[in-house]
């Protein structure tokens, strides 16, 4: 008992080397736990790799094992609603996090340990803080937005984190700077698990370290830090969160009709475009979709989900006569199975592969250079394409990572075009206002969570 008080004593007072633990608005004391690995890792067990585990005065130590695949220490309890906070540093050779919420069981992957965690990134990139579905959809939410969080993690220092796991809303703070803000319903409860990530150097064993583990589970609510600035990113199947309609997202399909939506040629929809069980798909052989009205300076986000060797594409800035005529005649953010279908190889550079703006810019991983290949799901899995047009300036997302950038209008931009397949076409591109098209190319292609925001005044 005495051990006890001394611990939480000593919990309770300013860390050396991290931030302090972030005030709650209650008044009231708030109910934590202590949840710090002791000596004999009772209460947690080991799961994945090689890496060793160990207490040293106090602090869990994970130490890397060369050739090993990711290793867990996996609490043996279970836990839904909670505030969870930790310190943590680790050797900037070293990527780790906490898992929360985890899942591991027989029927998927064979027991591999999955689901959200908290990201440590002691790399250039920086995208500590953000949340990552291992072994699942990859990022849920990076840093790739938000500098302030990616500035705030000190690498080979302690760093203090804050998790907020209350309903389908998941938040994180890294050393007191909010770093990313999730809504997603896939996992509402889970084992917590501390990560030693896989290394490929067999010459050293660089190490992660933990301590003053703690959790808040009874009414998590009540203790909840107020609404941060940073922007959510919600992962609600055909559904808006609260923040994302005062943040003026809107559907752009509503997940059942076709309301909002024609065929080029049309004012119906064509056929070949089914709707089952909230998806949108195109089967082929009746021609693209396009909304009803015009938009200008947008945020445009989509989750897609192709077949294998499929081909489709988002289409913007349509030249309206040619649109009126029954062309849709537009820049491309081209949708494809760059593994299987041919026209990977074609263009120029790569400007016809998945992300790309269809042949004229390649797609690149401008958010980690250090990392060049694209974040891809395989065919059968959903992707977010996110794309934003504000006046001429234009940017194509995949999985939270920027692949291409630009001005159109420039006269960089139209040497791109005399030089592709729609040189002789006098603007291309530069239609400030058009519908959005969702492409027929003949594929059978998902979608859903279709969503906008329209970006009117916004720098």
């Amino acid at each position: 008992m005495v051990w006890r008080i001394a611990f939480l004593v000593f919990a309770s007072l300013p860390l050396a080397g991290a931030a302090p633990p972030l005030a709650a608005p209650a008044q009231q004391a708030e109910p934590w736990q202590d949840l710090t690995p002791r000596d004999v890792l009772a209460g947690w067990h080991r799961n994945g790799g090689q890496a060793r585990f160990e207490v040293q005065e106090g602090e869990l130590v994970g130490r890397a094992a060369p050739g090993s695949e990711n290793s867990w220490l996996v609490s043996d309890a279970r836990y839904g609603d909670f505030i969870l906070e930790f310190d943590a540093k680790t050797d900037p050779s070293l990527n780790s996090g906490v898992m929360i919420r985890g899942q591991s069981r027989p029927d998927y992957r064979n027991g591999v340990v999955h689901g959200y965690q908290a990201e440590i990134d002691p790399s250039p990139r920086g995208w500590s803080g953000g949340i990552y579905d291992e072994q699942r959809r990859q990022w849920l939410y990076t840093l790739g937005r938000n500098d302030a969080a990616r500035r705030a993690f000190r690498s080979g220092d302690w760093n203090h984190y804050r998790v907020e796991a209350i309903g389908p809303r998941l938040r994180t703070w890294v050393n007191g700077v909010p770093a990313a803000d999730v809504v997603d319903d896939t996992d509402a409860r889970g084992f917590l698990a501390f990560q030693v990530h896989a290394i490929p150097d067999a010459s050293r064993q660089p190490e992660v370290r933990f301590r003053n583990v703690r959790i808040l589970t009874e009414n998590p609510a009540r203790y909840a830090l107020p609404a941060t600035a940073i922007e959510q990113q919600g992962w609600l199947s055909n559904r808006l969160s609260d923040a994302e309609r005062s943040a003026g997202w809107r559907l752009l399909w509503d997940g059942r009709t076709t309301a909002g939506w024609r065929g080029v040629q049309a004012a119906g929809v064509p056929k070949g475009w089914t709707i089952a069980d909230g998806v949108l798909s195109v089967t082929g052989g009746g021609g693209d979709l396009v909304t009803t009205r015009d938009y200008r300076d947008f945020e445009l986000s989509v989750d897609f989900r192709l077949t294998p060797g499929a081909n489709s594409g988002i289409k913007y800035a349509l030249d309206p006569a040619k649109l009126k005529a029954g062309t849709a005649l537009g820049l491309e953010y081209q949708l494809l199975d760059d593994a299987r279908h041919p026209d990977a190889k074609m263009g120029r550079h790569g400007n016809r592969t998945l992300g790309s703006l269809y042949d004229l810019i390649p797609a690149r991983n401008l958010s980690d250079p250090a990392s060049p290949g694209k974040r891809v799901n395989p065919p059968g899995e959903w992707n977010r394409a996110r794309l934003i047009v504000r006046g001429a300036h234009v940017e194509h997302w995949l999985n939270g990572f920027k692949l291409v950038e630009y001005e159109r209008g420039k006269p960089g931009f139209r040497a791109l075009v005399a030089q592709s397949k729609y040189a002789g076409n006098p603007g291309f591109g530069e239609a400030m206002q058009s519908p959005i098209l969702l492409q027929d190319h003949g594929d059978r292609v998902d979608f859903r969570s279709i969503k906008l925001r329209e970006l009117k005044g916004e720098k």
